[in-house]
């Protein structure tokens, strides 16, 4: 598959999981599966820089998910 390929694939994933928002960097592995872990990655951190997605981090833990989605760590504070 292409990159947009791929971000619709991640994006489509994404909305269909119900009662979660955020997303450790190896569920994106198995969205992508034909994809190599560190052009997942890359292409996480591209989404993120685009504003499709966003991060959290709790400090330890870094996760990903739709840009609005779920709990917003402007919310936690």
């Amino acid at each position: 598959m292409g990159e947009e390929e791929d971000k619709q694939a991640i994006v489509e994933a994404l909305k269909k999981k119900k009662g979660k928002s955020k997303f450790y960097i190896k569920d994106f592995y198995k969205m992508v599966p034909d994809a190599k872990p560190r052009a997942v990655k890359n292409l996480i951190n591209k989404m993120v820089r685009e504003e499709i997605l966003e991060y959290w981090s709790s400090g330890s833990t870094t996760l990903y998910g739709l840009k609005g989605a779920g709990k917003q760590h402007a919310e936690e504070d």
